[in-house]
């Protein structure tokens, strides 16, 4: 068969695995694994052992891909506060990594020096492709622990570079170490290149572009740019992945960087599945059936042991609660480039067949394991966590002082806006923030802060959370987020916690856990827009108030866990569709002018209160009784229709004294 066909028979199979993990609640890249190991020559034998080569060629742009996209996305100050461990603790991780490889190999497998030594090597690579695609799956970027594990992968990846050099020469030094000498200059040369002359090159031809305004001119442009660039460093002899990542990088920081992600993200995804379902087929279930004893030993062993030294190098940096969990099972498998570095293995002779086939065997099926043992940090921790909880004096720089407190959780834009205007007011507040980069931005704010994991207890219970009057959760992360409510209302079942949320099925979750209040931003700019859109069609206020309440009432209710919680809202709905907002402006020659509420006995005779005062563009909201009237005042009441317009007969002069405007008022 040809490769078009291949290709079609991937897809399809794919397809359907992919519908069965998703009805098993199971990661897609789990469906595409077994659909490859299904179709490939050790399976069903649908795409034979000779077109796995092109296949595999293919499987590489989806990594280049995938590292384009990852690139767009990266920003320094995001691993701003993990640069320690990604720089000093990836290294270390690689090196106790190689060692304990070396050690398995030799005294477990009772294999030689060399191919020990090679096999602790490829033991040292994580799988970039596999652990950010569960991470996505799971909902878990952009928390502390993904940022950890990207920054050690990132780290990895660009030590492949100098390890594609070095090691087929490990047995001619003289030769490895000028190459390795050389690949460094190269990189060097060509990071400096990309960067300086890329960073003013690549913004300019995407904006060139866009100005076309065709999407499909764009898209391919964008294309042409990360297999590009990745294309060039290969022309270097470095990773076509390694040059398709500093493209995004460079890019990430153009204007057009959200349009070129978007246009990517489908053809990465695409690719991608060629990868995972290339990983499937190097699976082969005969070779497994009868090396199933070795295979099972080094299963075991890389999963212990890698776990074991990525959860001990994330204590030793400081990392402490679910973190150190997170990154060992996040990371303790055998990485992709570990297929083309054990290539280079085989070709050299350092690697016999069997080893070979017995590394990748071991390697596949530890990335068949990430997505399942990676849901297991938050269980484990749930139930060892207190060994891993760091005490309350190291997290609190600045503790709450007083009762009745705001806790902001999250430290963004958002909550530091609200910390901000609360700090204005001189309301009591503490922002709990784990992030180094937006906490010393707090800390220069001069607001009170925790430097802590808001989804553990003590970091709660030092915010003071028995204590709070309300905690506004304004991270975007759902499952973090949902994690947060869930401690706080077991620890404060009373408290009253406002959330945000990005869908709805977010809504309802947060709901159930004990959220009070959800807002969801996109629904909420939508109702805001409609108001604007109806009040300038000449809709009465009091008719859009009323839409408006309806809407978001539809929205709210079935998500409400409580009975009690469905009443109150609408009972609030009820009496905001009784109640109408009007502003009316104060006349030179009106009777208002220069007299008080008070004198005016405007509650008595029309039943609305006054709520505020526009005077010289400044409001004065709730009045006093004796607050005095100007001309040109605009004044707001707030009352039923009937009172909002016997208000305005008021002020017009049109009702005087005794008149009986309000009837159902006269009893």
């Amino acid at each position: 068969m040809n490769l078009a066909s291949d290709i079609v028979i991937i897809v399809v199979s794919a397809l359907v695995a992919g519908i069965m993990a998703q009805r098993l609640k199971q990661p897609l890249i789990l469906g595409y694994i077994i659909a490859g190991m299904l179709v490939g020559p050790g399976g069903l034998g649908l795409v034979g052992a000779d077109e796995m080569h092109n296949i595999g060629l293919l499987a590489e742009i989806g990594v280049a891909l995938l590292l384009f996209a990852l690139g767009l996305e990266f920003s320094l100050k995001k691993l701003q506060p993990v640069r320690r461990i990604a720089l000093v603790g990836t290294p270390i991780q690689m090196g106790l990594s190689v060692l304990f490889g070396i050690g398995v190999g030799h005294f477990l497998m009772g294999w030689a020096f060399l191919p020990s030594l090679w096999f602790g090597v490829l033991l040292s690579l994580s799988s970039t492709m596999v652990l950010l695609k569960t991470l996505m799956s799971q909902g878990w970027m952009g928390t502390l622990s993904s940022r950890v594990m990207i920054g050690m992968l990132i780290v990895q990846d660009l030590a492949v570079v100098p390890m594609m050099i070095i090691l087929p020469q490990l047995s001619d030094l003289r030769t490895g170490v000028p190459l390795l000498l050389w690949a460094m200059v190269k990189a060097i040369v060509f990071l400096l290149l990309v960067i300086f002359a890329g960073s003013k090159a690549l913004p300019y031809i995407t904006a060139r572009i866009a100005r076309w305004n065709s999407r499909e001119l764009f898209m391919l442009t964008i294309t042409a740019i990360g297999l590009g660039v990745g294309y060039i460093t290969h022309l270097f002899g470095l990773s076509l992945a390694f040059g398709a990542f500093v493209a995004g990088m460079v890019l990430s920081e153009s204007d057009y960087s959200f349009q070129a992600l978007s246009d990517i993200i489908p053809l990465r995804d695409l690719f991608g599945l060629l990868f995972f379902t290339s990983v499937g087929m190097m699976l082969s279930p005969v070779f497994l059936m009868h090396h199933f004893g070795a295979v099972t030993l080094l299963v075991l062993a890389v999963t212990i042991g890698k776990a074991l030294i990525f959860f001990g190098v994330s204590l030793a940096f400081g990392y402490v609660n679910v973190v150190p969990l997170a990154v060992g099972l996040g990371l303790f498998q055998i990485g992709e480039f570990a297929f083309v570095l054990g290539r280079e293995g085989l070709n050299c002779g350092a690697l016999s067949v069997e080893q070979h086939r017995l590394i990748i065997t071991t390697a596949v099926i530890t990335m068949l394991m990430t997505p399942l043992l990676s849901r297991l940090s938050t269980p484990l921790y749930a139930r060892f966590g207190h060994l891993l909880r760091v005490r309350q004096d190291k997290l609190l720089p600045v503790e709450p002082e007083k009762e009745r407190h705001v806790i902001i959780v999250g430290g963004g834009q958002i909550g530091q806006r609200i910390a901000r205007v609360l700090k204005g007011l001189e309301k009591p507040f503490v922002v709990i923030e784990n992030n180094h980069a937006c906490m010393e931005v707090i800390r220069e704010a001069g607001y009170p802060f925790i430097y802590g994991d808001a989804t553990q207890e003590v970091v709660l219970e030092g915010a003071g959370v028995e204590r709070a009057a309300i905690m506004l959760v304004t991270i975007s992360v759902s499952t973090v987020a949902l994690r947060v409510v869930e401690e706080s209302h077991r620890l404060h079942p009373e408290l009253e916690t406002v959330v945000c949320a990005d869908s709805v099925e977010s809504l309802k979750n947060f709901y159930e856990s004990g959220a009070h209040e959800v807002v969801m931003p996109d629904f909420e700019i939508g109702l805001e827009m409609l108001r604007k859109t109806l009040l300038r069609l000449d809709m009465p206020a009091g008719e859009v108030i009323r839409l408006t309440n309806d809407l978001r009432g539809e929205l709210h209710m079935p998500g409400r866990a409580e009975a009690e919680n469905r009443k109150m809202l609408a009972d609030f709905f009820r009496m905001s569709e009784q109640l109408e907002l009007c502003w009316v402006t104060i006349g030179e020659d009106g009777p208002f002018v220069d007299k008080t509420i008070r004198s005016l006995s405007i509650r008595r005779l029309t039943g609305a209160s006054v709520v505020g005062v526009m005077r010289n563009g400044i409001l004065r909201s709730n009045p006093d009784a004796d607050f005095l009237f100007r001309a040109e005042d605009m004044v707001a009441v707030i009352g039923s229709a009937q009172e909002c317009a016997a208000f305005q007969t008021l002020a017009e002069g049109r009702l005087e004294e005794g008149t009986d405007a309000v009837p159902q008022m006269a009893s």
